[in-house]
């Protein structure tokens, strides 16, 4: 299986792409990643590329300052179209990351927005999110992000239970993400999606049911529910070494992501990608699908990844690096590669596989086609698609689909 290099190559300082990354790019879907890499305080689980004020003191001066944030990435979003040159291109998908992009104020996620608008325009049906705190914004803050354009947004709940949201370090408190959804609904958006987190240490089935519950009586038309993965060199990991709580084995994992699947469809949201649920085709995240099926996407800030035709990159993680950079006129590039027709051809069956439609047969070579057969009496693919070329997880699939994931790309 093909792999990255570790440091990749280095992006040039106008950060050109060669011009086989261009070649009849107008045809393929583009979105935009924004990332703003500012917390209030850092999640005991987080590995992400975020930093509280404390962690920014004396590390570029103003130059990592949030209060000039938006006017640096929209630099790099001037860039994307210096580099991506001049031929129409709307662009289908913005999704603001972090962090808490929420921590900026309303307008300065708008004028990045409108940066966007004014570079490459917005296709008319263009999907625009935002991630959110529960904390970190209220019916005013979501009114503005609402008349400014934005119309998804998505919400960290992670748990309804506050000894659980203790042992992730998160700030907000239960019942505040349901409130939101209401607030969200009340400024006009349509589409809100809540986050959840199983598998977190000292959390029982019936706290997870509860968490499910309080989703589902707030009514969001997307849910996200991931197993916790604790990541070396976070607080989590850190007291699970020292013994100070219990790491949740996998059989808890299963058990709590058939609980969800089960609750979930239920209440008339159906699954499209393993760790995610929508109540319709609309519904779903038209982003994350980009990534899932290899499209084209510009990742803007610090530490963001991209990828356009066949080419990724990602940017230096500091936000004061990253902002001297482009304040030289350079590309805030740390690193890219091409990726080879082999590269795109496993990473295509390990996202697609995931996906509800599944991934055609024809996409497997050899060993990978007996995997798949394999698979397919062991109950792990459905038999329906495989009869009409394509490999789709059952339920059971689901719950090992790393595993088969493994054995089909082979």
């Amino acid at each position: 299986m093909p792999s990255a290099l570790p440091d990749g190559e280095p992006v040039p300082d106008d950060g050109a792409l060669p011009s086989s990354a261009l070649a009849e790019a107008a045809d393929r879907p583009l979105g935009f990643y924004l990332h703003v890499p500012y917390c209030a305080s850092r999640c005991g689980y987080c590995d992400f590329n975020t930093y509280t004020a404390t962690e920014l003191r004396g590390t570029g001066g103003v130059l990592a300052s949030r209060d000039n944030y938006a006017d640096t990435l929209i630099d790099e979003i001037r860039l994307a179209r210096k580099v991506l040159g001049d031929d129409p291109r709307e662009v289908r998908t913005v999704f603001v990351g972090g962090g808490t992009p929420t921590l900026l104020a309303p307008g300065d996620l708008v004028r990045m927005l409108g940066a966007i608008r004014e570079e490459f325009g917005l296709a008319a049906d263009a999907e625009v999110t935002t991630e959110a705190n529960p904390e970190s914004v209220d019916p005013a803050y979501l009114a503005a992000l609402r008349e400014g354009g934005f119309n998804r947004v998505s919400l960290g709940m992670q748990s309804a239970r506050r000894h659980v949201l203790r042992i992730l370090d998160r700030t907000h408190t239960p019942g505040r993400p349901e409130a939101c959804v209401a607030e969200a609904r009340a400024a006009g958006f349509e589409h809100v999606n809540l986050d959840l987190i199983y598998g977190t240490p000292g959390e029982s089935d019936d706290d997870w049911r509860a968490s499910l519950d309080a989703v589902l009586d707030a009514g969001p038309d997307h849910v996200s529910a991931y197993a916790l993965i604790v990541e070396e060199g976070t607080q989590l990991a850190r007291r699970i070494r020292r013994g100070e709580i219990p790491m949740t084995d996998d059989d808890a994992h299963a058990d709590r992501y058939l609980i969800a699947e089960e609750t979930l469809t239920a209440a008339g949201y159906h699954w499209y990608e393993v760790s995610n649920w929508a109540t319709s085709p609309e519904a779903r995240c038209l982003h994350n699908e980009l990534y899932w099926r290899g499209a084209d996407w510009w990742g803007a800030g610090p530490g963001a990844h991209s990828h356009v035709g066949g080419v990724r990159w990602w940017n230096v993680k500091h936000p004061g690096a990253y902002a001297a950079a482009l304040a030289a006129g350079r590309s805030p590039g740390a690193g890219r590669e091409l990726l080879t027709d082999e590269d795109r051809r496993v990473e295509r069956i390990l996202l697609e596989l995931r996906l509800r439609e599944g991934v055609p047969l024809d996409v497997l070579r050899e060993k990978g086609l007996a995997a798949a057969r394999r698979a397919l009496t062991e109950g792990l693919l459905q038999p329906g698609p495989y009869d009409e070329g394509r490999a789709v997880l059952t339920l059971r699939g689901r719950l090992l689909a790393d595993a088969v994931v493994r054995d089909l790309v082979d």
